[in-house]
């Protein structure tokens, strides 16, 4: 049993974009299949296509959208590594470069003018993002020439537009009602800010992990030594942002997790973070993330807010370990847009060889289906 597939990098993540027909027809369940072709559980993934990171473990499935508003319907599926499971509970930003991207090589969209505006849904969150292709002159260039922190190559540039993100996932843009909570851990007082943005996000000080706020460049074997601590103080935050019932009921990917402290002097950012992605240090920043802090941080009272004050520009800088990110907000149409550019490109178009296992799921799967 085969199915098609393409390998395609957006942003900082590699995902493997399905067609929703192509699964289907399978006759498998995706939290079943995914695994397998990725080759969970497997810290290697040796046996499947996974990258065996957080950031190449991930998976888009789409199709045109039967909505006349929306181009373009998309799930996000982040696959266990170590774990053969699929978390279906946030979107990724970066992998959503790809969607925008695949539907004009594909043709379900033609593009229009040196920009084309492709509307995609995401339904892990139900969020619309307008994304944006360079198309100069009506076409795709023939070679890429978009540039990016933290990916050595161009690529095609999309900008990705989240409109009015506030509340997707809990309902509201503070889910606690507060712009920040005190956590009691293990002890220790820490302060923080939950924001629902793009993704649910736990915003942390530098200082209550005792980094060295003048040396940005300490912040990654400084945290890789307190994850255990960092993960009991996303878990909590889960409960308090009615995410899980309990701590250990929490999901990996949210809420994410971010590290914020105010920015060297002369560094060019506006804020210093670092993101957790699936318990590790995120090697840049999850846009989906980035989108939380930059509402956060427009918002009194946040620990964002304290550290950026009222922004008085349209951007936002923030300094990731891939290097400066910039993110824009801006009113159209009567709603809010909150973005970022990225780039993307695919890799390979493949025909990816399911182990043989999966035939006799399949057939279980169709004999079901029909009774």
């Amino acid at each position: 049993m085969n199915i098609q597939a393409e390998w395609m990098r957006g942003g900082t993540s590699k995902c493997w974009v399905f067609e929703s027909d192509h699964a289907e027809q399978t006759g498998i369940s995706l939290d079943l299949l995914l695994p397998k072709i990725f080759g969970s559980p497997d810290s290697r993934q040796i046996d499947g296509v996974g990258g065996a990171t957080s950031t190449t473990s991930k998976a888009i499935i789409l199709s045109p959208s039967t909505d006349a508003d929306v181009d373009v319907e998309y799930t996000f599926a982040q696959v266990g590594i170590e774990e053969a499971t699929v978390d279906w509970g946030s979107n990724c930003g970066n992998c959503s470069a790809v969607v925008g991207l695949y539907a004009i090589e594909q043709g379900w969209v033609t593009p229009e003018g040196d920009v084309t505006r492709v509307i995609t849904r995401n339904t892990n969150t139900g969020q619309i993002i307008i994304q944006r292709v360079d198309t100069p002159n009506g076409a795709l260039p023939i070679v890429p020439q978009a540039q990016m922190p933290g990916v050595a190559t161009p690529g095609y540039k999309v900008g990705l537009g989240f409109r009015d993100p506030a509340g997707k996932t809990t309902g509201t843009l503070l889910p606690t009602g507060n712009p920040t909570d005190t956590l009691d851990i293990e002890g220790q007082s820490w302060r923080v800010s939950m924001v629902d943005a793009g993704a649910p996000v736990v915003v942390v000080r530098a200082e209550d992990l005792s980094l060295d706020i003048n040396d940005y460049e300490s912040w990654m074997s400084a945290v890789e030594l307190q994850l255990p601590i960092l993960d009991k103080v996303r878990r909590e935050a889960a409960v308090r942002m009615g995410l899980a019932t309990t701590p250990e009921q929490a999901a990996r990917a949210i809420p994410k997790l971010a590290i914020a402290a105010a920015p060297q002097v002369e560094s060019g950012s506006d804020i210093n973070v670092m993101m957790l992605s699936m318990g590790k240090p995120h090697p840049a920043l999850a846009i989906t993330g980035s989108i939380a802090l930059t509402i956060g941080a427009r918002t009194p009272g946040t620990v964002l807010h304290s550290i950026t004050g009222d922004p008085t520009g349209a951007t936002l800088r923030l300094r990731t370990p891939a290097g400066i990110i910039e993110t824009w907000s801006e009113e159209r149409e009567g709603s809010l847009l909150v973005g970022a550019d990225r780039t993307a490109r695919s890799i390979a178009s493949s025909t990816i060889h399911l182990p043989e296992s999966l035939g006799s799921v399949a057939g279980t799967d169709l004999a079901s289906a029909s009774r």
